[in-house]
């Protein structure tokens, strides 16, 4: 397995794992973190331990044109109970999205380091949030990071990061307007990641990682 040093790369992600790691080490640079996303890579891993960097074999994706949202889900939104924003408080929903307690999941894999590194790609326009309020209150969020269009034609992509939610339908109200906003702005594709139920019921897929890397940046 490749252990990264100070130089500015990755090896290609056909040399993944069968595990989808591509690498060990580096740093969260925005100079790497950028390169990363724009190969197909992404950072995942506990405090403590050196940065991992994945690239799996399957990708989870979401087309725009395909979100699938519920009647039950459909007449929530009608309620308007919810209020929604962008970019108002990406410090507070990355803060939320660290310390949230998950089901079957014993701490979290953002760790301060990483935390900081996305606060600075926010700073600089490539880190985007979805703030959920609910009587003034932050109570759902998700961010993630924007990667440019490839050339006319093709579109954009949102990476999606991480979303939490403190009241029931928070989380999927902000993944839904996200997509509605960048559907009306011409994304081509919200990359998932990892397979996940609750996307999964939104319209997400998993698609191999030779068609995701299509749609990638040109670096």
């Amino acid at each position: 397995m490749i252990l990264l040093s100070n130089k500015l790369w990755f090896p290609p992600v056909e040399t993944a794992s069968a595990e989808g790691i591509v690498a060990f080490g580096g740093d969260l640079s925005v100079e790497r973190l950028l390169l990363a996303y724009k190969s197909g890579i992404f950072p995942w891993y506990n405090q403590g331990e050196p940065v991992v960097w994945y690239s799996p074999e399957q990708r989870m994706v979401l087309f725009p044109e395909e979100l699938k949202v519920s009647k039950s889900t459909k007449q929530l939104l009608r309620k308007e109970i919810f209020k929604v924003t962008f970019n108002q408080n990406f410090e507070e929903v990355i803060k939320q999205c660290k310390i949230i307690s998950r089901k079957d999941q014993a701490g979290t894999w953002i760790t301060d380091e990483m935390e900081q590194a996305y606060i600075q790609l926010h700073k600089l326009g490539h880190a985007k949030s979805v703030e959920v309020w609910l009587d003034d209150e932050l109570v759902g969020g998700l961010y993630g990071v924007d990667l440019p269009k490839r050339q006319i034609g093709l579109g954009a992509i949102f990476c999606g990061e991480s979303m939490f939610s403190k009241v029931s339908n928070a989380s999927k109200i902000a993944f839904i307007y996200l997509v509605e906003k960048l559907k009306k702005e011409q994304y081509k594709m919200i990359d998932c990641q990892v397979y996940n139920d609750h996307l999964a019921s939104l319209g997400a897929k998993e698609i191999p990682r030779a068609e995701f890397l299509k749609f990638l940046p040109k670096l």
